[in-house]
């Protein structure tokens, strides 16, 4: 019975609903009209698309389990690790740095705008960083790893790469004046819309999103931004909005002549948890362990993935300028 208890709380948690059904059971419905309220409502929508998009998939014969096999143990083994201490780095960021904010604003609509532009640009560095510092890759790439995309892949993370990210966004957000009740909502919001960008071709095949895709980043530029393609590797890191994608000029629109190829470029067990979740930290302490004198060691950890003391770099740029090499001969 306190299996079945727990597994119950598991599947409550999972779809969100508890705050709900609070709501429900006690026939307050005006509260619907609050922020929990709004946020109760909204919470289990994309955990429903996402049993949507499996049960289509089921019904259109296009369901393969093995592609939501990596998004599965992570859920499960994040669930109990990494949520807990990532809400505790939040928490903890926030005490630290709310006193030296360079100013002090108000939540309203238009600092609200000033604050998710901060949050944004502080994703920005974090994600950024988790693509360009081969330590970071290591938590970052358990979310590259799955062959395919659907939302379950907005569940496949490596657990300390949440506490990770919101030490960055939140201590930026902090230190520009972004008021924690303000960065509450706008985690919120950026946590729901960060999962409907995973969303399936089986569900949405064109995810351009017209002319919306010209102002935010669409399910269309975060799919390239999963791409193994070299031509779309390392490319819109923000979320919602592209002003730091198009600033810094890592912004790329998905090409129709140009099929997008999910994973990581490193070769690996299809399709295999164990190697999605600690394959890179393996292949980072092989490099570091064989690598000659302290700095190349320390050199591993912080240059780019595919960075080589032997000078035979694989990183995304080199390769990059091999292929413009190449095409020009």
């Amino acid at each position: 019975m306190e299996f079945i208890e727990i597994l119950i709380g598991q599947i409550r948690g999972f779809f969100g609903i508890d705050s709900l059904l609070k709501i429900i059971n006690s026939g307050d419905y005006s509260s619907l009209m609050t922020y929990q309220g709004i946020t109760s409502i909204i919470a289990p929508i994309l955990p429903f698309i996402l049993i949507f998009e499996l049960t289509r998939g089921l019904l259109y014969k296009k369901f393969h389990v093995v592609e939501y096999k990596i998004s599965f143990f992570s859920y499960l083994l994040n669930s109990v690790l990494g949520r807990y201490i990532s809400v505790g780095m939040t928490i903890f960021c926030i005490g630290l740095f709310e006193k030296y904010a360079i100013i002090s604003i108000s939540f309203t609509w238009y600092w609200f705008i000033y604050g998710y532009i901060i949050w944004e640009f502080a994703h920005f560095i974090y994600h950024f960083l988790a693509h360009k510092v081969r330590l970071f890759w290591c938590l970052h790439s358990t979310h590259h790893a799955p062959e395919g995309m659907n939302l379950a892949v907005s569940y496949s993370h490596f657990f300390l790469e949440g506490p990770y990210a919101d030490i960055i966004r939140t201590s930026i957000c902090m230190l520009a004046g972004v008021p924690p009740t303000m960065l509450f909502v706008i985690m919120f919001i950026d946590g729901t819309y960060g999962s409907f960008i995973h969303i399936g071709e089986s569900v949405m095949k064109n995810a351009k999103l017209g002319v919306l895709g010209k102002f935010i980043l669409t399910p269309s530029h975060h799919r390239v931004h999963h791409a193994k393609n070299l031509e779309y590797m390392d490319t819109n890191y923000c979320n919602l909005l592209n002003v730091w994608d198009k600033l810094f000029k890592t912004y790329k629109d998905e090409k129709d002549e140009l099929k997008i190829e999910y994973g990581i470029t490193r070769e690996m067990k299809p399709n295999s948890f164990l190697d999605a979740y600690f394959g890179e930290i393996t292949a980072l302490a092989k490099d570091v362990w064989y690598a000659p004198g302290i700095k190349n060691k320390l050199l591993y950890l912080f240059m780019p993935p595919g960075w080589s003391h032997t000078g035979d770099h694989k990183t995304t740029t080199a390769l990059r300028k091999a292929m413009v090499s190449a095409n020009k001969g």
